[in-house]
């Protein structure tokens, strides 16, 4: 019998995107840059804080590269980074020749340790190499925590990268995620919360920042009549019409956040009673959007029981994050660690979460789920 697929995390187009890409077309506004870049930048900042500044860039990643290369990170440099995330929180600091030092997770928001991190930085520094700056995440739209870290990014004097790729619509104490950082970035990939297809933004408090962000973006052209160029600069900016995706997909981000987060609702209420299943609970002032709705399970084992029986019918589930420190790429980076991490791989599996999921399909994934335990 074939079944219908069920995705991990779908786009969901809302009603006005389609306008905002033929106004691009209509206008001929389809290269880079232009109204919609202006008006989705705007629509972003209202929507994260009127303090921010933001460029609308081509992807998360550029976004991460940008902010390291702004914030001085440069070859031989360290750049302490959360070993549980995607490789795009990572792959950054190695276009800039310098060196991850990847720092293990905590149990109560699955993001970098706040211990492990400051044992790091002391022990960089008595080794003569105080770290350039700090990649922290948001992992599946829950936010790390914000008050400890911004502790020790002041005491030590090191900037954070706030990594909000996964964490649009999160909030610390009602205020929104990307905005705690010295610079955060956005990923609109095509199976973020929205999407502008592919495509992502830096933020930040400082419009210096976003200044430099944009000049480097643009190719780093100097002011001048003809085209000339004193420093190394980047093709990230974000094409007009993208942008009138993202316009659109802005206009429906509360609603997208609300499902994705009755998508984990559901999935709690049905399996939270079951004693071989954990769930990532809010811990107090915390609100994540909660991206992907992730459960653990008592051993690699079952996951894999799980995962194959889902699959077997056509529904798209994914294990969590392999830590970063395990990936050959980065088999030879110093790290940190204390087996968190380690043990949410191998035990975590992420299910079917988007905001256009029916309520047919989560019956379905849920009955599966209980057919394996019960």
């Amino acid at each position: 019998m074939t079944y219908d697929k069920i995705w991990l995390s779908s786009p969901h187009m809302g009603n006005n995107e389609e306008k905002y890409v033929k106004q691009a077309f209509d206008t001929n506004w389809v290269a880079p840059l232009g109204p919609n870049v202006d008006a989705f930048e705007m629509a972003i900042q209202k929507y994260i804080s009127n303090e921010v500044h933001v460029a609308a860039l081509s992807s998360g990643t550029g976004a991460i590269h940008l902010a390291l290369e702004i914030l001085g990170v440069g070859q031989g440099d360290e750049v302490l980074c959360q070993s549980f995330t995607f490789s795009a929180s990572a792959n950054p600091i190695k276009y800039l020749g310098a060196h991850p030092v990847f720092i293990d997770s905590e149990r109560d928001t699955w993001n970098i340790c706040p211990e492990l991190l400051e044992k790091a930085i002391k022990d960089r520094i008595s080794n003569g190499k105080k770290p350039k700056a700090i990649v922290a995440v948001h992992l599946y739209g829950m936010p790390y925590k914000i008050n400890e870290i911004r502790k020790i990014s002041e005491a030590y004097k090191i900037p954070v990268v706030e990594d909000s790729a996964e964490a649009l619509g999160s909030t610390f104490k009602g205020i929104k995620c990307s905005s705690f950082g010295d610079i955060g970035i956005l990923s609109f990939n095509g199976n973020k919360i929205i999407t502008t297809s592919g495509g992502g933004a830096l933020v930040s408090l400082n419009e210096v920042y976003k200044k430099k962000a944009i000049f480097l973006a643009t190719q780093a052209r100097d002011d001048a009549p003809h085209y000339q160029h004193s420093n190394v600069g980047y093709n990230y900016r974000m094409s007009n019409i993208l942008a009138g995706i993202g316009r659109g997909q802005m206009e429906v981000i509360d609603d997208r956040v609300a499902a994705r987060r009755a998508n984990y609702a559901m999935y709690y209420k049905e399996l939270s009673g079951i004693n071989k299943i954990e769930f990532l609970d809010e811990p107090k002032d915390y609100f994540s959007n909660r991206w992907l709705s992730c459960i653990l399970l008592p051993s690699y084992e079952l996951r894999e029981k799980i995962r194959l029986e889902l699959l077997a019918y056509n529904i798209e589930s994914r294990p969590l994050w392999k830590p970063m420190h395990l990936q050959p790429v980065f088999k030879n980076c110093l790290n940190y660690t204390n087996g968190t991490s380690e043990d949410l791989f191998m035990r975590g599996l992420c299910l079917p979460s988007g905001s256009n999921l029916k309520k047919s399909d989560l019956e379905l994934i849920i009955s599966l789920i209980k057919k394996i335990l019960l």
